[in-house]
């Protein structure tokens, strides 16, 4: 049997469907798994032992023809997609996989064999991708395996240790965001880092070269000298570092996702977005949001300005209520 999975979302999105594509592989040992994504799929599913195809697709570069293309020839017998756009249900559809599995409320949903229903109600993200292997013939939820994971060689598992870092001795801290509204105060930030470090904790703060400009702005405002890495390492090197944190602190975001797939305890900062968007922590973590916010949520994924113009949902935030979760896990 060969099997297509396709998700061609975020990576936060893309680490929350590995524990589809695990469960795909226990329900079906024996078939030929294909996991469809964007290029940072090859980071994401580097050494995964579920997976025996990759597919890499950039939307910007690509052409949709040649990929329907491609996928006729592969015949695969069953398709699932937790991913809900237009293109992903036309591209399943063209490619005559028979059997497609989705979202109701993805965009052309009609053209799925079998759609399950997709709800903001709290339920996490896994949960709701797991709820697509219900429609397959022969499911057993015995099978089904519920935690996000990231495999790194012992060369990458030990990146860590080029800063002189010592395992579960430091805290991570992810600032920033693609999107602006999403991420917390440059303030807030700089006083949570100064404060773990005068009561002796060690920081090391993690990030893109996209976030470099944020990031400048919060070490301008501290004290201390935390380890700056933003920029410095590439996304298998990154996780490495949040493998190896005692804890990490985000803003709603990947890294979290990254954090939980090593059980590393997290403290998720929220302002536009809520926890019933489902991709909350999925274990071991806190919530840090100011409820009773009308506004909230004010979309998705946050926006570049807040739409109000206070972007309060963030600015009350205090650090010392990202510093109580942080002492609560530390204790």
């Amino acid at each position: 049997m060969k099997i297509l999975v396709y998700q061609t979302a975020f990576l936060g999105d893309l680490i929350l469907t590995t524990p589809l594509v695990e469960s795909l592989k226990k329900l079906y040992p024996d078939s030929f798994l294909t996991v469809l994504s964007k290029p940072f799929g090859q980071e994401v599913f580097k050494n995964n032992p579920f997976v025996d195809k990759l597919i890499v697709f950039d939307k910007s570069k690509d052409s949709t023809f040649q990929l329907i293309k491609n996928l006729r020839k592969e015949r695969y017998d069953i398709a699932i997609s937790p991913h809900r756009s237009h293109r992903a249900s036309y591209v399943l559809f063209l490619s005559n996989i028979p059997k497609r599995i989705g979202f109701d409320k993805a965009g052309f949903s009609f053209l799925y064999t079998d759609v399950v229903p997709h709800r903001f109600d709290g339920t996490h993200e896994i949960d709701r991708n797991l709820k697509l292997l219900e429609k397959l013939p022969n499911y057993n939820p015995s099978l089904v395996e519920k935690n996000p994971k990231l495999f790194l060689s012992d060369e990458e598992d030990r990146f860590f240790e080029n800063f002189s870092l010592k395992s579960k001795s430091y805290i991570a801290v992810a600032p920033g965001s693609k999107w602006e509204t999403k991420r917390w105060t440059v303030s807030g930030f700089a006083e949570t880092v100064d404060t773990l470090m005068k009561k002796g904790e060690e920081v090391v703060i993690i990030g893109s070269k996209e976030d470099e400009d944020f990031v400048n702005q919060i070490l301008s405002k501290v004290k201390s000298k935390p380890l700056n890495l933003v920029g410095k390492t590439n996304l298998r090197q990154t996780f490495s570092i949040v493998k190896h944190s005692k804890i990490l602190i985000s803003n709603d975001s990947a890294p979290v996702h990254m954090a939980v797939s090593f059980d590393v305890p997290v403290v998720d900062i929220y302002g536009p977005t809520v926890k019933e968007f489902g991709f909350y922590p999925y274990k071991n973590g806190y919530v840090v949001e100011i409820e009773g916010l009308k506004c909230r949520p004010c979309g998705l994924h946050g926006h570049k300005q807040c739409p109000i113009k206070t972007h309060e949902c963030m600015e009350k935030i205090t650090a010392d209520m990202v510093l109580e979760k942080v002492y609560k896990l530390i204790k």
